[in-house]
């Protein structure tokens, strides 16, 4: 067993949430798909009752949302993470789920003008503390269960107006 999930494993007993932030590289992106489906599986057996797995704006029906270029370079990634956020589905009638996908990440302090909205055509980026918040947020709200929720800086957002979902 893989060291992660032997360390879920050994604490998943009271575990009520897991978070996932599990990524590879382009060269190797396992840990995008099989990583997280294996933890999201892991969560079920052990009955986790909530699983919020962070992706990224072009998987899935956001692919389009990402500029051509960006989306060739990183398809590698994007078509695995995929994969983990259809797993999450299947299982949805047995955890409750939410999918983050932030637009591209700033190492730049928290701006507090993260938001979440359900439009897959968004494009932007983010900060990492940021996407963290609305993650928390997300966690927290039975609202958000079954969602799948782009993240990004309200002040980048390319196109026009947004309806930003609300936790």
């Amino acid at each position: 067993m893989h060291t992660t999930l032997q360390a879920f494993a050994s604490i998943s007993d009271g575990v009520d949430a897991v978070v996932s932030t599990l990524g590879g590289t382009v060269a190797d992106p396992t840990a995008d798909s099989q990583g997280n489906i294996n933890l999201i599986e892991a969560a079920v057996r052990h009955g986790v009752k909530k699983f919020v797995l962070v992706t990224s704006i072009g998987t899935g029906d956001s692919k389009a949302a990402t500029p051509a270029h960006v989306y060739e370079v990183l398809k590698p990634v994007l078509l695995e993470k995929e994969k983990a956020e259809e797993r999450l589905k299947e299982l949805g009638t047995e955890i409750d789920f939410v999918i983050v996908r932030p637009g591209g990440l700033t190492s730049e302090p928290s701006t507090g003008n993260g938001i979440l909205t359900e439009d897959t055509s968004v494009c932007g980026s983010i900060s990492r503390g940021d996407v963290a918040d609305l993650v928390v947020k997300a966690l927290r709200s039975d609202r958000a269960n079954g969602k799948v929720l782009s993240a990004v800086d309200s002040t980048t957002v390319n196109g026009s107006r947004i309806a930003v979902f609300e936790c």
